[in-house]
């Protein structure tokens, strides 16, 4: 059984690159920070009895379940509401804008960049960003739970429900069209 200590930890490391990965799929910034708070309840409420190993992957699932049913909710709203632009609100206003790539480096530390790379950089992440979100949602899920969340094929096959060699597919299927479509607009990382 994890500990209360295991277990507060591990939110607060995963809080941010949770937050980013609901961004993904919900693309507002207020809908995101409640997925990412309600599936760190749910946690705390109905798992904290798990071992600690089984916290991450377990987290996992339960972001990304949360996440659908923010969707199913929104679709049975919209069914029986005939004003959807209320409900749907503007994404334009904060979908863009990304909370942890705004924060700028202490003077003198050495990671301040020039105006110009600066600029360069937030494109290039916003062109990643959006082409992440374009993914299909199995592979974006594999692709962030490999290769941002860290997880092993293991972990991430148990995160997804699915088998390990799903996995391995979806992950080459999200890479090589990361590449390619990156490719395409000029990006070499």
């Amino acid at each position: 059984m994890a500990t209360r200590q295991e277990i507060s930890a591990f939110l607060a490391s995963v809080e941010r690159r949770a937050f980013k990965q609901a961004m993904f799929a919900v693309r507002d910034e207020d809908t995101a920070l409640d997925v990412v708070q309600d599936a760190m309840f749910k946690l705390v409420e109905k798992y904290a009895d798990k071992p600690a190993a089984e916290i991450a992957p377990l987290f996992q699932r339960i972001l990304q379940n949360v996440i659908t049913d923010h969707f199913r909710r929104r679709k049975v709203r919209n069914l029986w509401t005939t004003l959807l632009s209320t409900l749907q609100g503007d994404d334009e206003d904060g979908a863009d804008r990304d909370v942890l790539e705004s924060l700028e480096p202490a003077a003198g530390s050495g990671q301040a960049e020039s105006a110009a790379d600066e600029v360069q950089r937030q494109q290039t992440l916003s062109i990643i960003e959006a082409e992440i979100a374009r993914l299909p949602k199995r592979q974006r899920e594999a692709f962030l739970l490999r290769y941002w969340e860290d997880m092993d094929v293991a972990e991430t096959a148990i995160a997804m429900g699915c088998s390990e060699g799903s996995v391995k597919t979806h992950c080459s299927r999200a890479t090589h069209a990361l590449a390619r479509a990156l490719s395409d607009k000029g990006i070499s990382l």
